[in-house]
């Protein structure tokens, strides 16, 4: 891979959650490897009120040697956004779905106005581009949006990393795709379609990579995964790692369409219908980044056997 001059890259990230934390810890490495001048990160004002996690992460900032800039993306306008992203080469979106709709498609735009050198969108998770529109997820449709205005012009470089789900949601009880109590994995569609998982470290970690390897990533999608599974797969594994039997439980389209109309705003089950399909949710991990690197990441066997530990602390 090649690297950009480290005097010349100046790199914000935006927002500081699970996967912002560990894009910052992880740019902070590529900047003490002299591959990044320095390292910024947006985060909305501090209340009033102060918290236990926000006291953590300024004192992990402060050990990393990372830049506070305070702006609420969410109040403030495309022009207000686009004056505070110019003096950066390069910006990377980790906040989410969080600000709501028209969020992502704002700070896109605040991008093109700033002129900024590089842009890593949010676009970690599935391959919007095939997938396509209307999914059932309205802020995958916005993702397309995204993906729309950065190949409309050609000013600003920019690289999707496509991730597939956080791994953690596998086992996230509001998603409900696992009854761990039951033993029951519900497969979403059919059980042998697919999914590709990814860490928030092992996205930090190979997005760091990716960011700093400028200009081979240029306007492309790259795909990234820490594992890719069928359902079937899943429940081994589960029954594996968990020293008890998972069952399997179909959920088909027909139910998860009626699930989802009798509920139209529950946003897990959009994700649940949305999942539900033999494509754009799965790639092999031969053709990823990560496998034609040569990196290690954590497998799903890897990341459950870590989550059984936690939960026996």
């Amino acid at each position: 891979m090649t690297y950009r001059i480290p005097h010349d890259n100046h790199v914000l990230v935006l927002g500081a959650g699970e996967l912002g934390e560990c894009m910052l810890r992880e740019m902070a490495v590529q900047r003490d490897a002299g591959r990044v001048a320095s390292v910024a990160v947006l985060l909305r004002p501090e209340s009033e009120t102060s918290s236990d996690r926000r006291t953590r992460l300024h004192s992990a900032l402060r050990t990393w040697r990372i830049d506070v800039v305070e702006a609420d993306l969410v109040t403030a306008d495309e022009t207000t956004l686009a004056d505070i992203f110019r003096p950066y080469t390069q910006i990377i979106c980790c906040t989410g779905f969080v600000g709501g709709p028209g969020t992502q498609r704002k700070i896109t735009g605040a991008v093109l106005k700033a002129g900024v050198a590089h842009y890593i969108p949010w676009q970690f998770g599935v391959d919007y581009d095939v997938v396509g529109r209307g999914s059932g997820q309205d802020v995958w449709d916005e993702q397309l949006d995204v993906r729309d205005m950065l190949r409309a012009q050609d000013k600003v470089r920019w690289t999707i990393v496509s991730t597939g789900m956080f791994t953690s949601f596998v086992l996230l009880p509001a998603f409900g795709l696992v009854d761990l109590d039951a033993g029951v994995v519900h497969a979403l569609g059919d059980p042998d379609f697919s999914l590709t998982v990814t860490t928030p470290q092992d996205i930090g970690r190979l997005t760091a990579l990716i960011a700093t390897s400028r200009p081979e990533f240029d306007d492309q999608v790259v795909h990234v995964a820490s594992d890719t599974f069928t359902y079937r797969e899943l429940a081994s594994t589960l029954t594996q790692e968990l020293g008890r039997p998972f069952t399997l439980s179909c959920c088909d389209i027909t139910q998860l369409r009626a699930d989802l109309a009798a509920h139209p705003d529950n946003t897990m089950r959009k994700y649940r219908l949305s999942f539900a399909r033999k494509d754009g949710v799965a790639w092999p991990v031969a053709q990823t980044f990560n496998a034609k690197a040569g990196i290690a990441v954590t497998d799903l066997a890897a990341w459950v056997r870590e989550w059984r530990t936690g939960q026996e602390a």
